[in-house]
């Protein structure tokens, strides 16, 4: 029994030395993984047949071990090829306090305390975001998707009151949802999802700055109308996957206003902009959606999935959520508990590691994180312009997409390139496809770690692939 507890104790000891090694580690290890399918599944299923039992103490060393052999690094400070943020060390204490008391934020009276917890969180970025906190419906989602999918049923809600008894079969008219090439594609998941089926999504074409037309946008609404079709929603997006864009919200919202149509605003990536001084104006507008998606798992370095849902219509999501159970009675007075509020039934609190993060870092800290990012993207773009390369976006957020002379000429493509680095691991960005024609490269800065060193690193990988690729 002593032995037992002993071995229990070092795992734990283990654990903790793992967290301090990996983050000091970290800068001087390959990003993506040297593995392929056959590899890993072979020496998996040969190891681990679940036959015999693994002691925990060796089988926490077996998968420490994989998951730093084959695992690509996103919290890397020169991971820049997605929107993964390096995580902090509070956020992961909360996730380990999440898993050790496991509390089920189903009702309110299950877990007060984390259910506060996240409200105080939730109704701070309200405020922050511009919107009344105690009027507002708030909750913490999965991600992105989940929110953007808790915003479609909202407004089919809000504009079709009895739709939670017919379905679409009672719609009187089909809906119509606006948004651009740049919009995340997860809003053809929630189409799909939904029943509305893809038809539903006008794609409306963007300026030449790849923002919404919204001369194109009042076009499209008017010729749906005439169709009898019935405008449903204006999707606007603050921070764009491709290039860290932001559409016209203000004028976006006008429209929406002028039309009785449901403003939303995917700010999953960008909504973190808010909290910046200098960012902050690109998000002007932000404050009058109807609702706003906005992940922190994305840009408020804490790990996944955690993302945020705020909606200023509460009738409409309790149309959406509320059912009556004889097995759960709140009785609580005034409170809303989360299983009638969100499309989650038993929940873990996905708030705490954002609560926590946001609480040691304080308001003015998280700004610096957010402000020191967009100045790496500043140094990235100025010193790619001294290099030779072209910078094809033009934003303040740090997305950088960037092209070559050779590249244009088709000396050699993005993807042929992106071999090359990933030969060496040492930098990891990604491409995109512009306005559906010419492919660039494209380095997202969403790692507090990272420095100019990291970015002069990503200079030097760049022109040894780059000369790699051209012979």
């Amino acid at each position: 029994m002593q032995e037992k507890e002993e071995r229990n104790m070092s795992i734990w000891t283990r654990l903790g030395d793992e967290i301090e090694a990996f983050s000091r580690d970290i800068r001087d290890m390959r990003i993506s993984p040297l593995v392929n399918l056959e590899e890993i599944r072979a020496e998996l299923e040969q190891r681990y047949t679940f036959e015999t039992p693994i002691p925990l103490d060796i089988l926490t060393e077996q998968v420490i071990d994989l998951l730093r052999r084959w695992n690509t690094h996103v919290t890397h400070p020169r991971a820049f090829g997605y929107f993964n943020a390096s995580v902090r060390q509070a956020s992961i204490v909360a996730d380990t306090l999440a898993a050790l008391y496991n509390p089920q934020l189903a009702v309110w009276s299950g877990a007060p305390a984390a259910q506060e917890l996240e409200r105080v969180t939730l109704h701070y970025f309200a405020r922050v975001l511009g919107m009344a906190p105690d009027t507002l419906h708030a909750s913490f989602t999965t991600g992105g998707s989940e929110a953007n999918l808790s915003a479609v049923l909202a407004a089919l809600a809000h504009h079709f009151p009895q739709l939670d008894a017919t379905g679409l079969f009672g719609l009187p008219k089909r809906p119509a949802i606006y948004i651009t090439s740049e919009s995340h594609h997860s809003f053809v998941k929630v189409a799909r999802m939904t029943g509305l089926g893809t038809e539903t999504l006008r794609e409306v074409p963007v300026d030449s700055h790849f923002v919404m037309d919204t001369n194109a946008l009042k076009t499209s609404i008017q010729a749906d109308v005439e169709m009898g079709f019935y405008p449903l929603m204006i999707v606007g997006t603050a921070g764009t996957t491709s290039m860290g864009l932001v559409d016209p919200l203000p004028a976006l919202a006008d429209i929406a206003l002028a039309s009785n149509i449901w403003f939303h605003v995917d700010a999953a990536w960008g909504g973190s902009a808010i909290l910046s001084p200098r960012l902050k104006p690109l998000l002007r507008g932000i404050e009058q959606a109807d609702s706003i998606t906005w992940d922190a798992h994305k840009w408020l370095s804490v790990p996944m999935g955690a993302g945020m849902f705020f909606c200023r219509h509460l009738e409409a999501i309790q149309r959406v959520f509320a059912v009556a159970t004889p097995y759960i009675t709140s009785t609580i007075d005034g409170v809303l508990d989360p299983y009638m509020t969100t499309p989650q039934w038993s929940r873990r609190t996905i708030g705490l590691k954002v609560f926590m993060a946001l609480a040691e870092a304080g308001a003015n800290g998280y700004s610096e994180i957010i402000e020191q990012q967009a100045r790496m993207g500043d140094y990235l773009r100025s010193r790619l312009k001294q290099t030779g390369w072209e910078v094809v976006n033009q934003t303040e957020l740090p997305v950088i997409c960037f092209t070559h002379p050779s590249l244009k000429q088709g000396l050699f493509t993005t993807n042929e390139l992106l071999q090359a680095m990933d030969k060496r691991g040492r930098a990891w960005i990604s491409d995109v496809i512009l306005e559906k024609k010419e492919r660039a490269l494209r380095a997202c800065i969403t790692s507090f770690k990272t420095n100019e060193s990291d970015i002069e690193c990503l200079l030097e990988e760049l022109e040894y692939a780059r000369q790699e690729v051209n012979g």
